[in-house]
């Protein structure tokens, strides 16, 4: 069974860094795209980042709220993506899920999506930026 579990999540302050861990298990993460989404309190799901396969060239993909700041990248031989956030602000607080589909791309209005579905989400993991 395709499982992705998040990892990485915790308090930080204004301005610092954390960086989340998408690790899977049942399948090969690189045989997906893989995005990152997050859910603030009383908001929708939005994606921030996607990457394509290493097929479809790896290419990135960025939220312009997160762009310059996030960096995602795989680490195909620990089948684990990551989120890399620096420069955090309190708008960032939020859970953040990492999900498994085909086709990174983003919408008219650079939101990061899935063009053809998703296959596995994580159970997500908290990021509280807060001083």
């Amino acid at each position: 069974q395709l499982q992705l579990v998040e990892s990485g999540g915790g308090l930080v302050q204004p301005g610092g860094s954390l960086r989340l861990s998408c690790a899977a298990s049942g399948f090969t993460l690189d045989s997906y795209a893989i995005g990152w989404f997050r859910q603030a309190p009383g908001k929708e799901r939005e994606g921030i980042s996607c990457i394509s396969s290493s097929g479809g060239g790896g290419v990135t993909n960025y939220a312009n709220s997160v762009k310059g700041r996030f960096t995602i990248s795989r680490d195909n031989a620990k089948n684990t993506v990551y989120l890399q956030m620096n420069s955090l602000k309190p708008e960032d607080t939020a859970v953040y899920y990492c999900a498994a589909g085909w086709g990174c791309t983003v919408t008219t209005d650079a939101r990061p999506i899935f063009r053809s579905g998703v296959n596995s989400w994580g159970k997500g993991t908290l990021v509280t930026v807060s001083s």
